[in-house]
C-alpha cells in the first residue's frame, strides 16, 4: 500500500467519531424514502462543513444532494443512501422487539451505515486529492427514496450518472464480499378505478363497480402469467376495496402492481401488456381508471473489472474484527430468528463449490459473525430483488462491496438489523466499507489502465442500450 493511500485511509480513522455519530443521528432520524429531510440536511451541513461543494435538490428531488470535491477527470462517484421502513422501530442493541415509538420507522436494511459508509469514503478520497495534488474529482451522491421513489433511476433519466468515470457504493449484509451479477428490473404502477355508487340489491343496474375492474384486471394478468418469461414476476395489493359494505356497489378500489424482470426493457414491455389490461377491466366494467407511475429500476450490469479493484482492496484491508462482547451479543441475536445457519454470500447461493468453501470459513470463524472476506465470484450470478443501483450501471461502470453489519442470516427489513444498526458492530462496518471504498477510487486515479479496462467492458454489456423505466414526465412519489 502507498504511503499516500495509507495516510487518507488514516484520515477516515480519525474521522471516525463524525462518521458514527452521523450514522446514529440518521438511525434516529429513521425518515421514510422521499421524507428524508432531517438525514438529507445533516450530510449537506457535515458535507459542508468538511469542505466539499453542496448541491442540494439536485433533479428536482428535495431530499436529494451532490457533494463534490476536486477538479477534472477521472470522476468517481459514491452512493448513499439513508430512508428507513415503517414498523420497525427499535431499541439500539436489544436482544428482543422493544419499540422506541410504537408503530414507528426504523434502518431495518441499515442505509443509516449505509450513507455513512459512503461518507467515509469520500472524506478519505477528498484527503488523498489534496494530499497528491493528482486532477480528480469525487462526487459523493445523496440518493433518497431506495425503498420505494428510486431516486437513482429518476437521477438516471436525467443523465447524471453519464459524466462519471466510475461508481462505487456497498451495502451491509451479513458478509464480507464483492457483490456481483445481475438483480430484477421493477416497475411499479397504481390504478385507481372509479365507478358508480348504488344500491346492490334495489337498483344493481345503476352502478358501475369499480372493485369488480380491479378484480377483472386481476384476472386478466393472472392469464398474461402463462405467456410471459419465467424470470419475470408480477406482485400486487388491493391499497382500496371501496368500503365494508356489501350491499353497495363500490364506487371507487385501488391496486398497486409490480412488475418485475432480469431485462429492464421486457420489464417495460411487460408493463404496458399490464396497463392495456386495466384498459380492457374498465371497458368491461363501464367504469374509467387514473394511471398513476409510482416508481421504476433497472438489473445490475456487473463490472467484472472494477469488483476485481474492489476485491484487491478488500483482501489487502482485511475484515472488520470483533470483541469477545460483540461476538456474544451476534451470537444471542442469531438465536431470536430461524434461518441462521445459512451459508451467506451471492457466491454461495450460484455455485455449490463456492458455497462449500464459504462453510469451512464459517466453521473456522465459529460464531455468527461472519468475520472473512468471501471467495471473488466472477460467473452468471442473479439475486430475485431490486436495487435502483442497476440504473446506474447502464450509465457507468458500478461496482459494489458487501460488509458484514449484522450476524449471519439475519433476516432484512427486521428489528434485528435496526437493533445491531447502532452497536459497534454497525460503525465498525460502516467505517470498513468506506475504507475499502475510497482505497480502490485511489487505484482508479493512480492506474488509468483500471478505468480503460472497466470503460471497454461496460460497452460492450451495454450495447443493447439503456431503457429507462421512468417516464419523462414522471415525478417520485410515494404509493399511497
Amino acid at each position: 500500500m502507498t504511503e499516500e493511500k495509507k495516510a487518507a485511509l488514516e484520515v477516515i480513522d480519525r474521522k471516525k467519531d463524525v462518521i458514527c455519530s452521523v450514522a446514529d443521528q440518521i438511525w434516529e432520524f429513521a425518515e421514510l424514502s422521499l421524507q428524508e429531510f432531517q438525514s438529507a440536511e445533516l450530510y449537506c451541513r457535515v458535507l459542508e462543513e468538511e469542505g466539499f461543494r453542496v448541491e442540494r435538490g439536485i433533479c428536482g428531488i428535495e431530499t436529494a444532494f451532490s457533494a463534490s470535491f476536486g477538479t477534472g477527470r477521472p470522476v468517481i462517484g459514491i452512493l448513499a443512501e439513508y430512508d428507513a421502513l415503517s414498523g420497525l422501530s427499535q431499541e439500539a442493541g436489544s436482544l428482543t422487539r422493544r419499540e422506541r415509538t410504537p408503530g414507528g420507522c426504523g434502518h431495518g436494511c441499515g442505509h443509516n451505515l449505509l450513507g455513512a459508509g459512503a461518507f467515509a469514503a469520500a472524506l478519505g478520497v477528498k484527503a488523498y486529492l489534496e494530499k497528491t495534488g493528482k486532477p480528480g474529482t469525487v462526487i459523493l451522491y445523496g440518493c433518497p427514496g431506495e425503498e420505494g421513489g428510486a431516486a437513482k433511476a429518476f437521477m438516471a433519466r436525467d443523465g447524471v450518472w453519464k459524466d462519471l468515470d466510475a461508481a462505487l457504493t456497498w451495502h451491509p449484509e451479513d458478509v464480507n464480499e464483492v457483490a456481483t451479477g445481475s438483480s430484477n428490473s421493477c416497475i411499479q404502477v397504481q390504478y385507481k378505478f372509479t365507478g358508480v355508487a348504488s344500491h346492490a340489491a334495489g337498483a344493481p343496474e345503476k352502478g358501475r363497480s369499480a372493485l369488480d375492474a380491479v378484480e377483472l384486471m386481476n384476472i386478466g394478468v393472472q392469464f398474461l402469467r402463462e405467456h410471459m418469461s419465467d424470470k419475470a414476476r408480477i406482485h400486487y395489493a388491493i391499497t382500496d376495496a371501496g368500503g365494508r359494505s356489501p350491499n353497495v356497489v363500490q364506487p371507487r378500489a385501488s391496486v398497486l402492481y409490480m412488475v418485475r424482470s432480469n431485462h429492464v426493457a421486457e420489464a417495460v414491455e411487460l408493463q404496458a401488456r399490464v396497463d392495456r389490461i386495466a384498459q380492457g377491466a374498465a371497458l368491461m366494467t363501464d367504469t374509467t381508471f387514473e394511471r398513476q407511475f409510482i416508481d421504476g429500476l433497472s438489473d445490475t450490469v456487473s463490472s467484472f473489472a472494477l469488483e476485481r479493484v474492489l476485491y484487491d482492496n478488500f483482501r489487502e484491508l482485511g475484515v472488520p474484527s470483533y470483541t469477545e462482547e460483540e461476538l456474544a451479543y451476534a451470537d444471542e441475536l442469531a438465536e431470536t430468528y430461524p434461518g441462521n445457519d445459512r451459508i451467506p454470500g451471492v457466491a454461495a447461493a450460484n455455485d455449490g463449490e463456492v458455497r462449500e468453501q464459504v462453510r469451512a470459513m464459517q466453521k473456522a470463524v465459529g460464531h455468527k459473525m461472519n468475520a472473512f472476506l468471501a471467495p471473488l465470484y466472477q460467473k452468471d450470478a442473479f439475486k430475485a430483488g431490486s436495487t435502483d443501483v442497476g440504473d446506474v450501471s447502464w450509465l457507468t461502470p458500478t461496482a459494489q462491496i458487501h460488509v458484514a453489519a449484522w450476524p449471519n442470516g439475519c433476516p432484512g427489513h427486521s428489528w434485528q438489523n435496526v437493533s445491531c444498526d447502532r452497536t459497534d458492530i454497525g460503525h465498525k462496518a460502516a467505517v470498513h466499507a468506506g475504507k475499502v471504498l475510497a482505497a480502490a477510487a485511489m487505484d482508479l486515479y493512480e492506474k488509468p489502465e483500471l478505468l480503460s479496462e472497466a470503460r471497454a467492458e461496460f460497452e460492450r454489456r451495454t450495447a443493447d442500450g439503456y431503457v429507462c423505466p421512468i417516464p419523462a414526465d414522471a415525478v417520485p412519489v410515494v404509493p399511497e
